[in-house]
């Protein structure tokens, strides 16, 4: 049973339960900033080695332009996953120095489009920062957003901003998927693994 086929089964399991009355509301815990001797030792160079050990897939998130000075935004995403079935949930997560973001943010909505193996070039041009990443890019509009929903893509999830959160110096942003759409299912994904595409 796949991912999307377990949160289904917990789904109904948790719906088919008797309601015995209101859910406790536990309580808020309390927030405030890390202090500096309170962060771990941790080296980044280290970091991003070791969790460079775990193989994601590569997304294109895509964006329509906000204004007539405007082309659509996009950059290359390896921080996405789903997150909920009911209602349906994605996530990604992006830099907060982004340049591209503030692009999307103002959209308010998105386009996460799955790149197969086939698709490493189109990545490391969305993986730039500056200029036009859509240029020779062929592309159509998504149908719920307009965002630019790439050729040769093997899947595409349309979505609406729903809920943005800090994360350190990324930030979490959860997307309502309004559409979605798996173009090419027999080709295999573009994965990322010790800082080379596989």
């Amino acid at each position: 049973m796949g991912q999307a086929g377990m949160a289904e089964a917990a789904v109904r399991y948790l719906r088919s339960r008797p309601r015995t009355g209101p859910v406790e509301v536990l309580p808020r815990p309390e927030l405030r900033c890390v202090r500096e001797d309170e962060r771990a030792p941790v080296d980044p160079a280290g970091f991003r080695r070791v969790l460079g050990n775990f193989a994601t897939g590569v997304t294109v998130v895509t964006a329509p332009a906000t204004g007539p000075e405007d082309g659509p935004a996009g950059f290359a995403c390896q921080s996405f996953s789903s997150l909920s079935l009911d209602p349906p949930l994605i996530v990604f997560m992006v830099g907060r120095t982004s340049a591209t973001w503030p692009r999307i943010a103002r959209a308010g909505v998105f386009c996460v489009n799955v790149l197969g193996a086939h698709q490493g070039e189109l990545c490391r041009g969305f993986a730039v920062s500056g200029g036009d990443k859509f240029a020779g890019v062929r592309y159509d509009a998504a149908p719920a957003s307009g965002s630019p929903r790439l050729t040769g893509a093997l899947a595409w999830i349309d979505c609406t901003i729903h809920a943005v959160h800090t994360g350190g110096d990324h930030l979490i942003v959860v997307g309502r998927v309004d559409a979605l759409g798996a173009v090419d299912e027999d080709r295999p994904p573009l994965l990322f693994h010790k800082g080379r595409f596989l």
